[in-house]
């Protein structure tokens, strides 16, 4: 199995595993998939999600951990997933949530299994275009929480991808990062008049 997943923290396990066995916590999600299961859900695939705040070819440093997700499984699929935050009190659960990042990132998972080099997956979220990928570390025993994307390291946009953008499709940082640079780069009005 070439995929390392990093633990999570405990508190951020226990925090979903709590939410979980609320059902007021349940009943609020408002997740049909979640509120309709037979069985027992577990969180599992703690992934941590980072956040691209800003985009540059050369410093890519501009990278955060935002919380960790986990897909909460029942029977042998992803019905909806959990999000933790970090708080002053610590990590504690966000929110429960379904929709295609769900089914998609268990694919691109299942998908990164088939690779022959070792990684840690991670989630990269890039606000500015509404884009979530599922960032393959090549160094798989690196702290989960720190670092940013390396050249090397594979992006996989995850469905629904940014219109131009394969989904699916594994990218080398190197390859990608140009690409949502120049989407993400405003355009400068040429010519225009002084107010």
């Amino acid at each position: 199995m070439p995929l390392h997943v990093p633990p999570a923290p405990a508190p951020a396990l226990r925090s979903v595993l709590t939410a979980l066995s609320s059902p007021t916590a349940v009943r609020e999600a408002r997740t049909p998939s979640l509120l309709g299961t037979r069985g027992p859900a577990s969180p599992e695939l703690p992934l941590p999600v980072h956040v691209l705040d800003r985009i540059a070819t050369e410093d890519v440093s501009a990278t955060r951990l935002a919380g960790w997700r986990f897909l909460i499984r029942c029977g042998d699929r992803a019905v909806a997933a959990a999000d933790t935050v970090l708080t002053p009190d610590g990590w504690t659960f966000s929110r429960f949530f379904e929709g295609p990042y769900v089914a998609s990132t268990e694919l691109a998972l299942r998908q990164a299994e088939a690779l022959t080099q070792p990684y840690q997956p991670r989630l990269l979220s890039v606000p500015g275009l509404y884009m979530l990928t599922l960032w393959l570390h090549g160094d798989p025993t690196a702290d989960a929480a720190t670092g940013h994307p390396a050249a090397t390291d594979l992006l996989v946009p995850l469905a629904p991808a940014p219109p131009g953008i394969a989904a699916h499709r594994p990218h080398r940082v190197a390859e990608l990062l140009p690409v949502l640079t120049h989407r993400v780069t405003p355009t400068r009005l040429l010519d225009s008049p002084a107010a």
